[in-house]
């Protein structure tokens, strides 16, 4: 079972090429599927990671360009033809959101199962609460009205020394509490202190995904100490010009903004066309921060 796992099923930008698929991402967690941009070929590239459809149980969708949306149809059409019952959540910006609703019912009449749409105010906001991980939304800086998300581990439970529980003989019902940080108090009145009786928990992990965005410190500020950050790096830098003008980043803009948010380690990806080789984008993000991976079709990526 997948913990936290990110699979990359498209990293291209928006004009085709032979090399990469349009914007399309899949968050593993707890083998729950949360899928992030649905481009065009995204039904293929999840046959291929062998990602089971059946589990896929939301999408969010950062904004409505057709290289982030246009693979949603007929996915879900496919949910369809499958069987699929009970439901299916839809997150997107709100502006927009009727007119793909109504593309999307054109495309199939009878799904049989419920699409939940998420109309999402651009700003700051908690979308989904799961057992174990919360889904947020904050402002990216683009042409049209666009999100990033961040999802979010909660903080775990402390974990309890069994030798302790055992000699002590603390009651089966107590011990939730104590792993949650309660201390234990003994019939006569004793406090033992949590600190005796459990050992720190694992840390929480997180992921932020931000395309597209031009280069914006309150990019860097919304994803603060996140673990993993994927961030557009559409062009080198000397495209800076035309990067702002069409509302992206270069790479070395993403290294800036990983490196302000003090993030673990930076992934980038949507690519421009014109680029053969990606190691060029990964040298140039590399001068303004060290860890870097580049995002391609296929990869899986464990944060725990």
């Amino acid at each position: 079972m997948a913990r936290f796992q990110i699979n990359i099923l498209g990293c291209g930008s928006a004009k085709p090429s032979t090399r990469h698929l349009p914007s399309c991402q899949v968050v593993d967690y707890r083998d729950r599927l949360l899928m992030i941009d649905c481009g065009e070929g995204a039904q293929q590239a999840m046959c291929r990671q062998r990602l089971n459809f059946s589990r896929l149980t939301d999408i969010f969708i950062s904004h409505l360009h057709g290289d982030h949306f246009l693979g949603l149809p007929g996915l879900l059409a496919t949910l369809s033809l499958q069987g699929r019952g009970g439901s299916i959540n839809v997150h997107l910006p709100a502006e927009g959101m009727e007119v793909l609703r109504s593309f999307v019912g054109w495309t199939c009449r009878d799904f049989g199962y419920d699409i939940r749409w998420n109309a999402l105010a651009i700003e700051q906001q908690t979308v989904l609460d799961l057992p174990g991980m919360t889904v947020e939304a904050f402002p990216l800086y683009h042409r049209v009205p666009c999100l990033g998300y961040i999802f979010r581990e909660k903080p775990k439970q402390r974990h309890l020394r069994g030798d302790m529980a055992k000699w002590l003989e603390i009651p089966v019902a107590q011990l939730r509490a104590i792993k949650e940080g309660a201390d234990y108090v003994k019939e006569d009145g004793t406090v033992v202190p949590n600190a005796l009786l459990t050992t720190d928990a694992d840390p929480s992990v997180s992921y932020a995904y931000c395309s597209d965005t031009m280069m914006d410190p309150r990019v860097a500020e919304a994803v603060k100490g996140v673990d993993t950050l994927y961030h557009e790096a559409t062009y080198l830098s000397d495209l800076e010009a035309s990067a702002r003008e069409r509302g992206h980043s270069t790479a070395q803009q993403a290294g800036i903004i990983a490196r302000m948010a003090g993030v673990r380690q930076l992934i980038i990806g949507h690519y421009s066309q014109r680029y053969r080789d990606v190691t060029v984008l990964v040298e140039e993000a590399k001068r303004e921060f060290e860890c870097v991976l580049a995002a391609d079709e296929g990869m899986k990526i464990d944060l725990l």
